[in-house]
């Protein structure tokens, strides 16, 4: 299954995720903080998406509702 994801009140400008069989086989960030999404997107590779949105849901960056990971895990939803 392939997500396509406009992440909402963050930097990133889109989340591009593949998932086969309930595993996340890749996440691709447009936009934001390159270096941190790279990081986290590597160690997503492999996870299961339950444990991954229980992992990223509720996240915040600073003073904002919400943040990449938190993001992440919306989208992730979506595939449930």
């Amino acid at each position: 299954m392939h997500i396509d994801y406009v992440p909402r009140g963050v930097c990133s400008r889109a989340f591009h995720i593949e998932v086969e069989d309930g595993i996340i086989q890749s996440v691709q960030v447009v936009g934001g903080c390159h270096g941190n999404l790279q990081g986290i997107s590597s160690l997503l590779k492999g996870m299961k998406v339950e444990e991954a949105i229980a992992r990223l849901d509720g996240i915040r960056c600073g003073a904002k509702q919400t943040s990449c990971p938190d993001q992440i895990a919306q989208a992730l939803k979506t595939s449930l």
